[in-house]
């Protein structure tokens, strides 16, 4: 069980990460907020407790993989990876600039600390099967993660790479989704209904659990639960925009242009958040 004192250090940084994407976009004046929101304490969570990294050797052969399927995230996982210190933290401001190492989504080539580019939506879980399948005959301590959204699970694609990851008992390989209930075109039960999808998980031969995503001792918890042979999913709840209650509460896509103002604006918000 993670321990008090370690427990506030991540909520502190999960803050700061959520503090730095809503900077980060609105220096930008464009980004997806609240898919980043909702996925923050997910990998602030899996940076700094689960995943086996060195910051200052990002292409070392032994360590964990992770794969960002929901790409519109990136602000969030650029944040986390600057908190560990991938790159200068100052790099975050030139977020989308033409020709930056942070592009709007995240490109293997130019940014340190990023696994693999960010993809069509679907195709995440098919590129980490790929990867688990190498690792796990080259480098057989090394993990994969792949932090899907609930909407991307609509492509076929998902669905042929859990079959072949349960096919091949595949333990190194670990998908969480990030269940907020929302896609670009709205909430996913009125697009296109997903569930009951820990039966759909489990029907696959995935070993399913569910956790709050918002809480990393019951992440923490969910995945020490998991059996270490076969290949798992974490189904993690959590909301939108979470932090800033007006864009919990909204309506929003997501994707924001924001001017000066509504960027304090939020940032008041958030701040008035705090636990």
């Amino acid at each position: 069980m993670m321990d008090a004192v370690a427990l506030a250090k991540l909520k502190a940084r999960a803050l700061d990460v959520r503090r730095d994407v809503v900077r980060m976009i609105g220096v930008a004046r464009s980004g997806h907020m609240t898919s980043s929101l909702s996925a923050a304490d997910i990998l602030v969570w899996l940076y700094g407790v689960v995943l086996s990294i060195r910051p200052k050797e990002p292409l070392w052969g032994e360590r964990d993989r992770f794969v960002l399927s929901k790409g519109s995230a990136s602000p969030a996982l650029y944040a986390t990876l600057a908190e560990h210190d991938f790159f200068d933290h100052e790099d975050l401001w030139e977020y989308r600039r033409l020709g930056s190492t942070l592009q709007a989504f995240a490109d293997h080539r130019r940014t340190p600390g990023i696994d693999v580019s960010c993809c069509p939506l679907g195709m995440g879980p098919g590129i980490a099967l790929g990867l688990a399948l190498a690792l796990n005959v080259q480098v057989p301590a090394a993990r994969v993660f792949c932090l899907a959204g609930d909407g991307e699970l609509q492509e076929g694609s998902v669905w042929e790479a859990l079959m072949v990851a349960a096919h091949h008992r595949l333990g190194n390989l670990t998908l969480i989704i990030d269940r907020n209930g929302f896609q670009l075109e709205g909430e996913t039960e009125k697009v296109v209904a997903l569930e009951p999808l820990a039966e759909k998980f489990k029907s696959f031969g995935w070993v399913t659990v569910n956790a709050d995503g918002h809480d990393m001792q019951s992440l923490d918890e969910a995945l020490a639960s998991l059996p270490q042979d076969r290949a798992r999913v974490v189904i993690a709840k959590t909301v939108r925009g979470k932090g800033i209650p007006s864009l919990e509460r909204g309506t929003s896509n997501g994707k924001v242009v924001l001017d000066h103002q509504t960027t304090d604006s939020l940032l008041k918000e958030l701040e008035g958040g705090r636990q």
